[in-house]
């Protein structure tokens, strides 16, 4: 009997793994950071002139598309210890998800893709990706926000995370061949785009990431503004890394990675480059799990306690050894035994 309690504790825990090339991390102080009784997902974290931002979608119908979602986002002061709520924001008869940061221009920015769902509450299941559009919400100061603003150049289009370099900021979207209307849902049949803005709001297309087995790409560009990119695979496989130089974009560089990742996370902590997202593990299913990229592979350091609909993590370093990460899970039950679908925040740090 201890022996199986002892196993149990094992598999909750995040696993660590290390080798003389890449540092070991400590995952700690794991802590639901927010439920409200809705269906609460798709994370991202931002520093921001000294405080720190968590945003997310909410929804009292469920994942799936209705016009009753919103995206809230929230404050800290005090590096992750406590949140207030900063702003929470709709668009009428549109379903608001996966909201996603981008400091620009001395401007906080909120992206979020949604579905057309129109006035029904009602899910939207003939939903059609040719009425997307992209809105964004921005702040010089994280206290006063604007009103919703329809992102020109997404229609038809399904925005996701963005990165900047320079004078220039830069979008990921995903859209049909053509703005073709084929039958409903996305498949291998989509591309990947991505975008270019001298303001955030007015975007024009700038370079294929993925003509086909287009999804969900994680940007990120380096001092010289190359671009590296995490590509979820549209068909299900194994997920790309996309690598391309500055100023063409052009070619760009693929090629598989060894695992799928759902809603991929890229960015920099020191001089590494940190992976996040969903990936399936044998006799434990979909698991949140972060790892290094090391050249062309992956080397995992962390599975996070999740399960069922998870991941879409979030990542902000507070220093070269210190880490906050945000994901989204519904591997826990409430007091009546009913799942719940609640955000997380977990402490990385890297061990000596």
């Amino acid at each position: 009997m201890k022996l199986l309690l002892l196993v149990s504790l094992w598999l909750m825990l995040p696993h660590l793994h290390s080798n003389a090339a890449t540092p070991a991390v400590q995952v700690s102080n794991i802590r639901r950071a927010f439920h409200n009784g809705e269906h609460n997902a798709f994370t991202d974290l931002v520093q921001f002139k000294g405080s720190l931002y968590l945003c997310f979608r909410s929804c009292p119908d469920g994942h799936m598309v209705f016009n009753s979602s919103s995206v809230i986002i929230l404050h800290s002061g005090d590096e992750g210890k406590s949140w207030r709520q900063a702003l929470r924001f709709s668009v009428p008869q549109r379903d608001t998800r996966d909201p996603h940061f981008l400091i620009f221009k001395d401007r906080l920015f909120v992206y979020t893709g949604t579905w057309w769902s129109g006035e029904g509450r009602e899910e939207r299941k003939d939903r059609d990706m040719n009425l997307m559009l992209g809105y964004a919400v921005h702040s010089a100061d994280g206290a006063s926000w604007s009103n919703p603003i329809l992102l020109e150049g997404t229609f038809g289009s399904y925005i996701w995370r963005a990165t900047s370099h320079g004078s220039r900021a830069y979008l990921c979207t995903r859209r049909k061949p053509h703005y073709e209307a084929l039958s409903r849902g996305e498949g291998e049949k989509v591309q990947a785009l991505l975008l270019e803005s001298e303001d955030g709001l007015v975007w024009r297309h700038r370079a294929y990431l993925n003509e086909s087995l287009g999804d969900e790409t994680a940007l990120l560009m380096d001092a010289s503004g190359n671009l590296t990119a995490i590509g979820r695979n549209g068909s299900g496989g194994n997920a790309f890394l996309i690598r391309s130089r500055a100023p063409e974009f052009s070619p760009m560089n693929r090629q598989p990675l060894p695992r799928s990742i759902g809603g991929p996370l890229l960015a920099t902590w020191g001089d590494r480059l940190l992976v996040g997202g969903r990936h399936q593990v044998e006799g434990l299913g979909p698991k949140t799990s972060l790892c290094w990229l090391n050249g062309d592979n992956l080397e995992e350091f962390a599975q996070l306690p999740s399960g069922g609909d998870n991941s879409y993590p979030g990542f902000v370093a507070l220093s070269p050894t210190r880490g906050l990460v945000s994901w989204y899970s519904s591997h826990e039950k409430d007091a009546q035994g009913k799942t719940i679908t609640a955000i997380y925040l977990a402490d990385l740090s890297l061990r000596p």
